[in-house]
């Protein structure tokens, strides 16, 4: 009795103490609503991202299922930051379950005991990223409610969710653009501007095209969730969570539409479509109506966050219906549309099966969306977890096998390239995304073609030979249609990303296996920096390579005195073309190489050739505020290269360009922004969804201005769409009471070629360019640009003080490289770079972006050149 006595008293004890433990830390763990003072989701009401980091970091103090893990730094040094939610066992076990989780990501010799193990002791890893476009303010603002609730959960299906996985969310993909979104809309809460957009880019760069970075990994925010799939988590499975325009369905599940990327496996896809499936369902018993799949979005181009699909994680995308950011939208049942892939009404259909019927529209709406969503991903995670984690390791042998058995087996570019320094970046950029890079110990014969001790090689058996074969070669779009021989699918962004063309490096794709390769290869490791040597004199960088541009700039930046040479140099071995850079020596200019990837030849004494001193050139861009993305990427290749540079906004050029600018630089954006700060043309302009102050262009006496500048020496550099600017009439003031009317000696035929059926959805092409024209220096005779089709140019016969070169011109036959185009048989042999002169100025137009989304680095060197052109005298 006594016995039986003291064990129901240790008993009572026992569960007394769990009981009042749980209560303790369920206490102790903060309720949304009680941390912000609001619930997250409510109208009119959004939390910056340090109060987001700063819940969850109580959170990861409060409660043993939660842990914050730092991974990376923001562009404007934000730290940055994964959530992880799973039970405390398996926190406990971190490590050895990442451990598990790098086993079966890359480790294609594990034995069928092995593997039934670690499917039996691994979890599925689930990444959820959130807000990457930072106007897409529901999925973080969501990210609170998920946390707590899995945080104090008692459900037994959600604890199962807990044991079998482990939820990392990032609860901001972008937390610079976060904290400038909320602060706008707290800014202008409660006015008339209250639902207008936030002027300029939600980045410190790049705002909407963050989304856009996942292969040249530009951006530091996105570097840091590409080595998550890379380099030390290895996730099984993604989502990355989104929203899109409030008048159509109200939310995307997976799986996309057509056309899809033909190198990701068709276990991806079917995973995919699982997932998708299992998302819907949940979502519709949940009673969220409208909810979508196979719709508008594709999964053929790899630039985005899903980018991880190649890298074998199933990885996808969700859309939501937006609202002005927290307040509440109001759509009447004949405002809701649908358009493109999948839908053609807004109608009760197998990829919408239950649509909204219109009324209120809140935030708290799509939060709730959101949370259904991950926990019908959650919920499939967890009931597939063995599936999943076998899936996984076979997939990786399935790829290491078919890089073994398939051909293409290599691809090689020789040591000897036309601008070395890309090579350097191409090898580390591979590095950085979990490829190895091997080069040959000495000469070897492959497919019939003879490669040199030094060449790079790159396997495709390797577990992530789908990212490989999607990045190295020439992209062939599949052309898909809605009706046999009807309208053909169109691609959601661009066709060309190949990193070898867009670089401008050769490249050979080895069909033929050669079994005994391996004893001619070596991995490249991480270079340990070779010392700069003290030059005698000085030293002499090739014109050809784009670091020696960067030395260049970051030289001139220091006050430091840089040469340009003006006919071509021999020392020693090595020849130097038109246009190289001399550096007398000095130790800053030993500091600037000491951090390139560059080498340089040292000179012993001053080098008998004509050269002439560079003058550090006063530069503005113009940036409108209209999400000029594209000035962004220009800034930023502006800031890596060492580039000094101010920005002007159109209405700043107004009453002309300020004193002192020599070159002006209007990246693409549309006349009618630029002119007048509206969207539209002539007689049909309409307003954008702006503060009515950053909706000022450079008005017509401005423009004038500006031609006034140029006719006394100033230089432009413009592309795209911004060419426009400069056609048609012009007036300048040549004295008092005395004015100049003209027309620029050229003209933007693109629009009736595209009249004509040209279609170039951003596809790589070849053009044919003059040789050693002070623009050309360090280029070769053809380069690959990227091109959307338009503006083409013609010239004309110039008047008085004005004169034209066609510098650049499409190629008369095999005009596509890489990608897809119709009809580009209308852009054979015409002009796509041409420089022209009036009075003493000089203007440079680009019929393609020469920097595009800092990816086509073949072409930069074009840029720079303008950038440095000499004054008329």
């Amino acid at each position: 009795m006594k016995k039986s006595f003291i064990l129901l008293l240790v008993a009572w004890l026992t569960i007394s103490t769990v009981f009042f433990t749980s209560g303790i830390q369920s206490q102790e763990i903060p309720e949304p609503v009680s941390f912000f003072g609001y619930k997250p989701g409510s109208d009119y009401k959004l939390f910056d991202y340090e109060e987001l980091i700063n819940y969850l970091k109580k959170l990861d103090r409060a409660s043993e299922r939660c842990m914050m893990a730092e991974i990376g730094i923001s562009p404007l040094g934000k730290n940055m930051y994964v959530f992880l939610i799973s039970s405390p066992e398996n926190l406990a076990n971190l490590d050895k379950l990442k451990e598990i989780n790098l086993k079966l990501s890359l480790d294609v010799d594990l034995s069928d005991i092995e593997l039934e193990k670690l499917t039996d002791d691994g979890r599925v890893f689930v990444v959820a990223t959130m807000s990457m476009h930072s106007n897409e303010v529901a999925p973080s603002q969501s990210v609170p409610l998920m946390a707590y609730e899995l945080a104090v959960s008692t459900n037994p299906q959600q604890l199962k969710w807990l044991e079998n996985t482990v939820l990392m969310i990032v609860p901001s993909h972008n937390p610079d653009g976060m904290d400038m979104i909320v602060e706008h809309y707290r800014k202008y809460l409660g006015t008339k501007n209250e639902k207008t957009s936030m002027p300029g880019v939600y980045h410190k760069y790049i705002g909407h095209d963050n989304n856009r970075d996942f292969i040249t990994l530009t951006q530091s925010d996105n570097l840091a969730i590409s080595k998550l799939f890379s380099h030390e988590w290895f996730p099984q499975v993604m989502v990355e969570k989104h929203q899109m325009g409030a008048s159509g369905v109200r939310y995307f599940v997976p799986p996309p539409h057509d056309p899809i990327a033909e190198n990701i496996d068709a276990g991806l896809l079917n995973w995919i479509g699982v997932f998708g499936s299992h998302m819907m369902q949940r979502m519709t018993s949940d009673s969220l109506k409208g909810v979508t799949q196979r719709y508008l979005y594709d999964d053929y181009w790899p630039g985005h966050t899903e980018t991880c699909l190649w890298k074998n994680t199933i990885g996808m995308l969700t859309e939501a219906a937006s609202v002005y950011h927290a307040s509440p939208v109001y759509i009447e049942p004949q405002e809701i549309s649908v358009y493109g892939k999948g839908l053609s009404e807004y109608k009760k259909s197998i990829n919408m099966p239950d649509p909204w019927p219109g009324g209120w529209w809140h935030l708290s709406n799509i939060v709730n969306y959101e949370i259904s969503s991950l926990w019908g991903m959650m919920e499939t995670a967890s009931g597939n977890k063995k599936q999943i984690l076998r899936f996984r390791n076979e997939l990786t042998q399935k790829m290491v096998r078919l890089g073994k058995t398939t051909a293409p087996y290599f691809y090689v570019l020789p040591s000897k390239q036309h601008d070395v320094s890309e090579l350097n970046h191409l090898v580390a950029l591979m590095n950085t995304h979990g490829v190895k890079v091997f080069h040959l110990t000495k000469d070897l014969k492959l497919d019939g073609k003879m490669f040199v001790e030094g060449d790079v090689i790159i396997p495709l058996a390797q577990p992530f030979r789908a990212f490989i074969k999607e990045v190295m070669e020439k992209q062939e779009f599949p052309l898909r249609h809605y009706t046999p021989g009807g309208q053909m699918i169109e691609p959601y962004d661009i066709t060309s990303w190949s990193l070898p063309l867009h670089f401008g490096l050769e490249c050979y794709e080895i069909n033929k296996m050669d079994q005994n390769i391996d004893q001619y290869l070596a991995e490249f490791k991480k270079p340990v920096d070779a010392e700069v040597a003290n030059a005698k004199w000085g030293y002499v960088l090739d014109v050809r390579q784009n670091e020696s541009y960067k030395a260049a700039f970051l030289m001139l930046g220091k006050g430091q005195k840089v040469m340009r040479i003006n006919e071509p140099l021999q020392v020693n071995e090595s020849k130097f073309g038109l246009g190289s850079f001399i550096l007398p020596y000095s130790s800053a200019a030993k500091e600037v190489l000491q951090s390139l990837n560059l080498e340089a030849v040292e000179l012993d004494q001053v080098p008998e050739v004509s050269s002439t001193a560079l003058l550090t050139p006063s530069i503005a861009l113009v940036e409108t505020w209209f999400h000029d993305m594209d000035a962004g990427w220009t800034r930023y290749i502006f800031d890596t290269y060492g580039v000094p540079f101010q920005v002007l906004h159109p209405d700043e050029l107004a009453k002309g360009v300020p004193a002192g600018i020599d070159v002006l630089v209007f990246p693409n954006a549309s006349k009618s922004v630029l002119l007048e700060g509206k969207y539209g043309e002539e007689n049909d302009y309409y307003t954008a969804n702006y503060p009515a102050e950053y909706t000022k262009g450079i008005g017509k006496d401005g423009l004038n201005a500006l031609m006034k500048w140029i006719d006394a020496g100033g230089i432009v550099a413009s592309w795209g769409q911004s060419t426009d600017l400069f056609t048609g009439q012009h007036q300048i003031e040549i004295a008092e009471k005395q004015k100049e009317s003209f027309r620029l000696p050229f003209k933007n035929i693109g629009p009736e070629m595209v009249k004509q059926g040209l279609y170039v959805p951003g596809t790589l092409m070849k053009l044919h360019l003059v040789k050693d024209h002070p623009l050309t220096v360090g280029m070769q005779e053809t380069a690959n640009i990227f091109s959307r089709g338009t503006p083409v140019f013609t010239t004309s016969l110039p008047n008085f003080d004005m004169d034209r070169r066609i510098i650049g011109s499409y190629s008369e036959e095999d005009i596509v490289v890489s990608g897809f185009a119709k009809e580009e048989k209308l852009l054979s042999k015409k002009a796509a770079l041409i420089w022209l002169k009036k009075g003493k100025g000089q203007l440079v137009l680009f019929g393609f972006n020469p920097q595009f989304r800092s990816s086509t680095t073949g072409t930069y060197k074009l840029l720079f050149n303008t950038l440095l052109l000499p004054a008329i005298k």
